[in-house]
């Protein structure tokens, strides 16, 4: 089994199929060479900036044996080339402006398929739901790019939901939630995985129930915004 390190499931997957490859290189040194190689956390932006030369001398001679194709094959299982665990995230929804007043919307750090599995500051995609008391529809599916230019990633990562209410994330840190609650967002640490439709059902029963001042101030932001939507489109037409 590959050691965590707070792994997603897919790093995780990637690095354990590539190390069926090195014949004869234990696990440990395995993820010792790799952490030398890309550094930590190991991400697939990571991953995927690998190369033939820096593994080798992330290796320090351990490699000596394979030939230059085997270790290629070794960087394209770790870069997810032919290894899919993306097939259950589901397709979004079409999603008008006016659709659902009242409605609010959640972003949700994902690793695989339609679960809130990611850490905020390492998670693959952003699934984006718009929620109301009574309907729940994803509108979006926001893969995250190789941010490793960009000055600050957690106001980056913010700047992809900021038209968001509210973020749902495996974790998230200090210095990141500060950030996001500076984009406008309400931010959750959900702790454990789970599927974002079972967590967004528990905001749609406290939606129709008695929701916090929070939640109510997000609600009546978003009514206000769906209502000028519609007098703007009506003035149109």
């Amino acid at each position: 089994m590959v050691p965590r390190h707070d792994l997603s499931d897919q790093v995780a997957l990637r690095i354990g199929l590539a190390s069926r490859q090195l014949t004869g290189v234990g696990l440990s040194d395995w993820m010792a060479i790799l952490i030398r190689a890309t550094g930590l956390p190991l991400t697939p932006q990571r991953l995927g900036r690998l190369r033939l030369k820096r593994l080798r001398q992330a290796s320090r001679g351990r490699f000596a044996r394979f030939s230059d194709d085997e270790l290629r094959a070794v960087i394209a299982l770790l870069r997810g080339h032919g290894v899919d665990i993306r097939q259950s995230v589901p397709r979004p929804v079409a999603y008008d402006a006016t659709d659902m007043p009242g409605s609010i919307r959640i972003a949700c750090a994902s690793n695989r398929g339609d679960r809130i599995d990611g850490p905020f500051g390492t998670c693959e995609r952003f699934l984006i739901y718009q929620v109301s008391a009574h309907e729940q529809r994803l509108i979006d599916v926001r893969d995250v790019p190789d941010l490793s230019d960009a000055e600050d990633k957690h106001v980056a990562r913010a700047n992809m939901i900021c038209d968001c209410h509210v973020l749902c994330a495996l974790t998230i840190g200090g210095p990141a939630t500060a950030k996001v609650v500076k984009a406008g967002m309400h931010p959750v640490k959900v702790g454990v995985p789970r599927p974002a439709p079972e967590l967004i059902a528990e905001f749609q029963q406290v939606l129709e129930s008695t929701p916090p001042p929070w939640l109510m101030k997000i609600m009546e932001a978003s009514a206000r915004e769906t209502w000028n939507r519609r007098q703007a489109f009506s003035e149109e037409h």
